[in-house]
């Protein structure tokens, strides 16, 4: 599909609530499946992503019914899940695939993970490793990729130091060790958002003060209100700070603060941006958040310790940065080139064809911002739902917009982009295949 993005008619105004968080949507449904009773999940997010870790679940024997963003699920506690007949689809999502592998790396029986084309061209040895460790029968194709194979085995415990700050390795080795015997616990070089262990503990098993996990936990039925994803939120934010009188509303959005590291830049960058925290009893901070509209942005640094806190949106950084006045240096982003595509590269190539002046790295880039964009007649997201979003924020700021190609992987994350958009006055079209 292609998605066409053309300048706002006037400022961009009114609310919205984005939709549920994808990363809490996944742990929500995986750890409800393991748990012992019923589980009740609002504002689930209604994705493609998220549909495949329910299609995965059901095929384990889980009962799951959906009615919109409301979910209610009958765990398999103690019983365990049943043997899938065939094999377990995860379409494009990394975070499915990495998290169920945890799983099923201790269940009684055989199972095979596989993916689209874009998720079997992602890393997996940074959970293989882990879990081989743990005891672990676990095996990839090529170099180190998906399809997976697992033939389910006893586990032990790990204290496992990760090489890298990602919550989907973390998520898969604490996973893992609620089926192992002994104590696991995962280091990281720079904490990664914690979601997982949040959740753990409001399904019954906390971990205790030095982060360790008890093997055997036994999880009970809970309920669990998903916040409005941050990671979806930036994109009608970006856009009215980039809009000129643009005054709008983000509902309801996480505020976990190992995700909050976009707003942090933005503010640096000269964004107005008033945080309303909103009191409730669930493991996960949210409130609204009001964007209003304050003139050019300011050029900032981003160092390898902020990555984690916002790594999902330095591509709507790059396009902010894009348009601001200075150079915007980005550093101790590696983990960009191994996403859904080399989002590094795919930004990078966008800005140039823009007249953007970029200079890329193994782990960032230099972005020397522009007041006005080229026009150019269309942009190719690699089948990246958040490049493709993320050069739709760009597209408002050139003179006659522009035309994205394979935009059609925005329904990954963010079904309803081009309608909440559009209800706040931007001017997005899907125009069709290509």
């Amino acid at each position: 599909m292609l998605l066409e993005s053309r300048p706002a008619a006037g400022a961009l105004l009114g609310a919205l609530t984005p939709p549920g968080d994808k990363s809490m949507s996944h742990r929500a449904l995986i750890l409800g499946a393991l748990a012992t009773g019923e589980t009740r999940i609002e504002g689930l997010l209604d994705s493609d992503d998220v549909r495949a870790t329910a299609a995965a679940l059901r095929q384990l024997g889980v009962l799951l019914a959906v009615e919109g963003t409301q979910v209610r699920l009958m765990g398999r506690g103690a019983e365990g899940f049943d043997p899938p007949t065939g094999a377990l689809d995860m379409g494009n999502s990394g975070t499915a695939m990495r998290l169920l592998a945890g799983v099923l790396a201790a269940q009684p029986f055989a199972s095979r993970l596989v993916g689209d084309a874009s998720l079997s061209r992602r890393p997996m040895r940074r959970i293989i490793e882990p879990l081989r460790a743990m005891g672990a029968d676990i095996s990839a194709s090529g170099e180190g990729r998906a399809p997976l194979t697992i033939v389910g085995r006893p586990l032990h415990g790990l204290d496992y130091a990760s090489p890298v700050a990602s919550a989907q390795v973390k998520s898969c080795v604490l996973l893992a060790g609620l089926f192992a015997k002994g104590r696991t616990r995962v280091r990281e070089p720079v904490p990664s958002r914690d979601h997982t262990e949040r959740m753990l503990g409001l399904f019954g098993a906390p971990l205790d003060a030095q982060g360790w996990l008890e093997g055997g936990a036994q999880l009970h039925g809970s309920r669990f209100r998903v916040p409005a994803d941050i990671s979806s939120a930036a994109f009608p934010l970006a856009a009215a700070v980039l809009t000129p009188g643009s005054d709008i509303l983000l509902r309801n959005v996480g505020l976990n603060s190992t995700r909050t590291g976009l707003l942090d830049a933005v503010r640096a960058m000269g964004a107005d941006l008033e945080i309303r925290l909103t009191p409730n009893s669930d493991s996960e901070p949210s409130g609204d958040i009001r964007v209003r509209y304050s003139g050019r942005l300011r050029a900032i640094n981003i160092n390898g310790e902020q990555i984690p806190g916002m790594v999902d949106e330095i591509p709507v950084l790059m396009a902010l940065a894009a348009t601001a006045e200075g150079m915007t240096r980005i550093r101790g982003a590696a983990e960009l080139r191994l996403k859904e595509s080399d989002r590094l590269a795919v930004m990078g190539g966008a800005l140039r064809a823009l007249d953007v002046g970029i200079q890329l790295y193994a782990d960032g880039a230099d972005i020397e911002g522009r007041e006005s964009l080229r026009d150019v007649a269309e942009l190719d997201s690699a089948g990246d739902h958040r490049c493709a979003m993320s050069l739709a924020v760009l597209g408002t700021r050139t003179g006659v917009g522009l035309r994205i190609r394979q935009a059609q992987y925005i329904a990954t994350s963010y079904p309803d982009f081009v309608r909440h958009m559009n209800s706040l006055g931007a001017n997005l079209r899907m125009v069709g295949k290509v």
